[in-house]
């Protein structure tokens, strides 16, 4: 589950969710401090695993334990601080030159999408589709790989099928008409792929 504050993240923990994005853009330093600082602590309350998106200088003064990165992130991004941090690493991933550069990082784990179209952001790639997914997996190895992109609970089996070992889901839950009810039913369906 990939959310834009806080706020989310505490509608969201007490439905089952247990894996969070905090994926904040653009604002002023005491507000992202803030954020994360409240996203992690009510992430530890409810034994839920918090990632903090881009800010990674942020997630290392809040004491959390995974970032994720985007390309541009890796131009200015210190890995080794990050790396001393005790902090894990996912990249976000398009095409072959990115995933190369991705895998030079050493990720915890790689991102691959958008898989389907979508409407979160406008992206300069074209859905990379599920046999791409197994490319990647089958490329990566034992490197967790995430199915972001258009994902839907509906499509979520077709992604883990296909070789993603997770998939990041956005609007599907942020858009619902009743947000907190879809994140149940997708803890609910998550539970049911793991077996």
């Amino acid at each position: 589950m990939i959310v834009d504050s806080s706020d989310w993240i505490a509608r969201l923990l007490p439905c089952g969710v247990r894996l969070v994005q905090l994926r904040v853009k653009e604002a002023p330093d005491d507000i992202l401090s803030a954020e994360i600082r409240k996203a992690r602590a009510l992430c530890e309350t409810a034994g839920a695993q918090l990632v903090v998106n881009d800010y990674w200088r942020h997630a290392i003064d809040a004491g959390c334990d995974f970032i994720h990165l985007g390309q541009s992130d890796l131009d200015t991004a210190d890995l080794p601080a990050i790396r001393r941090a005790g902090i894990s690493i996912g990249v976000s991933t398009h095409d072959e030159a990115e995933l190369f550069r991705a895998l030079e990082t050493e990720p915890d784990y790689i991102a691959l999408g958008p898989v389907y179209p979508t409407i979160l952001k406008k992206m300069p790639f074209a859905p990379q589709g599920l046999a791409r997914l197994g490319e990647w997996k089958k490329r990566i190895g034992a490197i967790p790989l995430v199915g972001i992109g258009g994902v839907t609970l509906e499509r979520a089996a077709g992604v883990l099928e296909a070789g993603a070992d997770s998939a990041a889901v956005v609007t599907d839950i942020t858009l619902s008409a009743d947000p907190e009810q879809r994140a149940r039913d997708w803890t609910k369906a998550t539970r049911r792929f793991a077996h």
